[in-house]
């Protein structure tokens, strides 16, 4: 079999131009000569060739094509007169090259079209660049999938994962075998439809919401560059890898793509490197119906490096050069814009929106097999192009191996930071007894808001584990986030881990998640006010979904934020939050919960890399009877005890203690429950449950927020199911029914027997 691109055998002996084409001039053949079979036209209009008389015949257009586009092969051939082939290019590019990308380019339409589903086009046309990364650029080990230095590798447009499967499979990772290809977006398949980094290795992180993929490649680039500047010595760099992304246009229409790349522009982050696959299609047809902005002067404008390549159909060698260029500059990330075909090589769905989202078909894809000239069955691979990725594979393991000897030296010159290194990005562990640093109060202590209990947590926490970092959206001084142990994370300052990442939301919430999957043992966090959390709700639920642990702080929760008014007060916003799957919400009532809450987001963030959303007052809270870390960690418990309860009355957060009030005033005997978390509590053992709250005693929930899910826990509801109003947070609390006389009175026609939301908030509007 040939060798890899280095062997390099320049079949051409002459060109020269004929018919607007150019003549190949092959050698006399011998026994150990080569012919070439027939290929695909180069050129961006390739796909869809021309046929009149002064244009090629179909023969010789698919020939002698060794670019990255096409699929001539070398072959032997018997003895034979010298023979001239006409080719619309001539490259020196090996056959194992053209073949590594047709390959790539097969496995996508044949496993999309035995799914009868899927985007084969952008596979197609990403192809060049697919091969390049993983059969030359990249560092990774597929024999161990999370090796902390490997390079990261993220397919922000999604939808054409089996760009992604394929080069798995291709680079040797047991994740995606054959089989694997052939199960593509099937019932318990590891291929689905988009990428999940928690069903297949090598997947770093979940995308498929567009734009949302580059945008955790910033979060993963500035990892690197955190602890690249943490963790290097001189003579000793731990950590110094890359993250590449390959997004398309649907990604930087996205605002969120505009949101985490000027934030990337502005860190400086070098080791981004984002090729923008600038296809010019959509579902919806061609780009220009909707999209015509200069993407490139966009990007110049946010502080990265712009690079472009006309040709990435073909022109391997380009891209290649752009990769060296964006690895030269060490102070901006970098762009490349390469203009590729969706669908390349397809006679008639290339360069259409019929190539985006559906099956080629049987008969369009033995018609791209013949203009590619790639004549191997369905999901048939040359092994010369296993062994050309195999050959990368096997560098990146020698370079693992390179790594556990520096490291081993490492510990021996920096035994502390090493042992530091070892504990958290290593083993990912918590240190012994961390959770003493914070705060427990008594009753006595002065009460005081839950935001500033929850910055009383930060700082008491951030010294303990400096792999604990994050930020707020411009938000600093009234979410209380900062931590003073520590500075700015900024472009000249990466080892520092206070995030600014200005009122950017949602990019926000995406960059911290992929702090959490870089799988380094960092536990992000990110602020703002409870009300804004809609700003990120995709990056909060993708964080649920892709086991990302990220804890997202937020304040200002509810119609006591005052005088802003209603389009600050959030009402719906809770208990939407409560409906995403795998995310805990925590509400806090005082300092010993909130305590708690952070106790339990640091542990899961840690230990099983899975999110907290936790949401602070902004209004002063009294400390409650019977409040602890370990109660909270039940997720709910009697604050006010009673044996034998005549009526519950259940509380979260900031409205506990006007339960206590209420409580207090009623002759019955009334038990008063907290439930900070309600998705904690669920995972209690039936009969806590049971014993906390007993079937057939009236029970009374009380939040202000809508009343919707609380009739799992109560018989009636106190909650507000309209929107708020502006005055003074006080005020707002006692107009729309949240005070003791009220509840006290719903509490009483709770025992009476009603049931229902008996107090809804309409009682406040004017």
């Amino acid at each position: 079999m040939p060798s890899t691109r280095q062997r390099n055998t320049v079949l051409a002996a002459a060109a020269t131009a004929s018919a607007g084409a150019l003549t190949f001039v092959a050698p006399p053949s011998t026994p150990s000569a080569a012919r070439i079979e027939p290929g695909v036209v180069a050129g961006h209009a390739a796909a869809q060739p021309q046929t009149s008389s002064s244009s090629m015949g179909a023969a010789t257009m698919g020939a002698a094509m060794l670019a990255a586009g096409c699929a001539a092969r070398v072959t032997p051939k018997g003895k034979g007169q010298r023979k001239a082939v006409k080719v619309a290019a001539v490259s020196t590019d090996t056959e194992v090259e053209t073949d590594c990308i047709n390959s790539i380019r097969f496995l996508a339409v044949d496993a999309v079209n035995k799914a009868n589903s899927g985007h084969p086009g952008a596979p197609m046309g990403q192809a060049p660049i697919g091969y390049l990364l993983f059969a030359e650029e990249m560092a990774y080990n597929p024999k161990d999938p999370s090796w902390c230095n490997r390079d990261r590798f993220v397919l922000s447009s999604g939808h054409g994962c089996m760009l992604q499967y394929s080069l798995l499979h291709l680079a040797g990772y047991d994740s995606v075998a054959m089989d694997d290809l052939k199960q593509f977006r099937q019932w318990g398949s590891k291929t689905p439809g988009h990428p999940e980094n928690f069903e297949t290795d090598g997947i770093e992180v979940t995308t498929g919401p567009l734009g949302m993929g580059i945008s955790n490649a910033v979060g993963l680039a500035a990892a690197e560059a955190h602890l690249a500047a943490a963790y290097n010595k001189p003579d000793f760099t731990l950590i110094d890898h890359y993250t590449y992304t390959i997004a398309g246009d649907g990604c930087m229409q996205e605002g969120i793509s505009h949101e985490a790349c000027a934030y990337a522009g502005h860190l400086g982050l070098g080791k981004l490197i984002a090729f923008y696959d600038d296809n010019g299609i959509t579902i919806d047809g061609h780009t220009d119906l909707s999209f015509t902005e200069d993407v490139g002067k966009r990007f110049e404008a946010y502080g990265w490096q712009v690079l472009v390549v006309d040709n990435g159909d073909q022109d391997v060698g380009a891209i290649r050069k752009a990769i060296a260029e964006a690895k030269a500059c060490t102070d901006k990330p970098t762009l490349i814009k390469v203009k590729t075909t969706i669908g390349f090589g397809s006679p008639n769905k290339a360069d259409s929106h019929d190539a985006h989202g559906a099956p080629l078909g049987a008969d369009e894809a033995e018609a791209t097999r013949k203009q590619l000239g790639w004549n191997y069955g369905e999901f048939e691979v040359p092994e010369h192009v296993y062994a050309a990725f195999k050959k990368q594979a096997d560098a990146g393991s020698a370079k693992q191996a390179e790594w556990d000897k520096l490291f081993a030296a490492y510990k021996e010159k920096e035994p502390e930071l090493a042992a530091q290194f070892e504990r958290a990005v290593l083993n990912r562990k918590l240190p012994d007894n961390w959770d003493e640093c914070l705060p427990k109060l008594t009753e006595e202590d002065n009460g005081k808001a839950t935001r500033l209990h929850s910055q009383d947590c930060l700082n008491a926490i951030a010294p303990v584990l400096p792999e604990f970092m994050g930020g707020s959206a411009d938000l600093a001084p009234s979410n209380m986030t900062l931590m003073k142990c520590t500075g700015d994370f900024l472009k000249d300052s990466y080892s520092e881990r206070n995030f600014r990442f200005g009122i950017r939301e949602f990019g926000m919430g995406a960059v911290c998640n992929a702090l959490s999957l870089d799988k380094t043992g960092i536990i992000p966090y990110c602020a703002t006010f409870t009300i804004f959390t809609d700003y990120m709700r995709s990056a909060i639920r993708i964080a649920a979904l892709s086991q990302a642990g990220t804890i997202f702080v937020t304040t200002h929760d509810s119609i006591a934020v005052g005088e802003d008014g209603p389009t600050h007060q959030p009402i719906e916003t809770i208990p939407s939050l409560r409906l995403i799957p795998d995310l805990t919400v925590m509400r806090p009532a005082d300092g010993n919960e909130t305590a708690g809450a952070y106790k339990y987001a640091v542990e899961r963030s840690k230990n099983e890399s899975r999110p907290t959303m936790m949401a602070f007052s902004r209004q002063a809270l009294p400390n409650l009877p019977n409040s602890s870390i370990e109660n909270t960690l039940k997720g709910a418990y009697e604050v006010v005890e009673c044996s034998n309860p005549e009526v519950i009355i259940i509380g979260t957060g900031s409205e506990v203690h006007i339960c206590v009030d209420a409580a207090k005033a009623m002759d019955q005997k009334v038990r008063v429950v907290s439930m900070p978390s309600v998705e904690v509590f669920r995972a209690q053992p039936d009969s806590y449950k049971e014993s906390l709250l007993p079937k057939g005693v009236p029970t009374l929930s009380v939040e202000a927020a809508c009343t919707s899910g609380w009739g799992e826990f109560s018989t009636a509801q106190v909650g507000i199911n309209v929107f708020g109003a502006s005055a003074p947070g006080g005020t707002c609390l006692e107009k729309f029914g949240f005070n003791a006389d009220n509840v006290k009175a719903c509490a009483e026609k709770c025992l009476k027997g009603e049931t229902g939301v008996l107090s809804d908030g309409t009682q406040g509007k004017h």
